[in-house]
């Protein structure tokens, strides 16, 4: 028989009802920034191959690279790929079953956001 309360409660947990937890953000932003390490890339790429075709289409390109959204897409893939590194590292010690308690992982998560932050700027002034 159906439940007749069914339009009253949720179907599943949502969002709504369960608190963000740091290594569930830091998770779904690891998939993030491996997917926008794309657009880095493919931007880099695009570069080099206009390097490689003329004068006219490698100036287009390093227009581009060297303008504000350039260097805004740049920088934001540097840090993108400091935090996927610092994270997989993570996940590399995860899965050794090493720093799984609920304190350490918080700890872990909050080293992976600040090292990328530190290691980012770091990188970017040693540039």
């Amino acid at each position: 028989m159906a439940d007749v309360n069914r339009g009253n409660r949720p179907l599943s947990p949502h969002l709504q009802i369960y608190r963000p937890q740091l290594t569930s953000v830091t998770s779904i932003l690891t998939r993030i920034t491996g997917n926008a390490l794309i657009v880095g890339a493919l931007m880099v790429v695009w570069w080099l191959l206009a390097a490689a075709t003329s004068e006219t289409y490698f100036a287009t390109a390093n227009a581009v690279l060297t303008s504000w959204f350039g260097d805004l897409v740049l920088f934001g893939s540097l840090w993108a790929l400091w935090y996927h590194s610092l994270a997989g590292l993570r996940h590399l010690v995860w899965d050794y079953a090493v720093g799984l308690e609920l304190e350490t992982a918080e700890k872990l998560g909050w080293a992976v956001v600040g090292g990328s932050v530190v290691l980012t700027l770091l990188t970017v002034i040693i540039i």
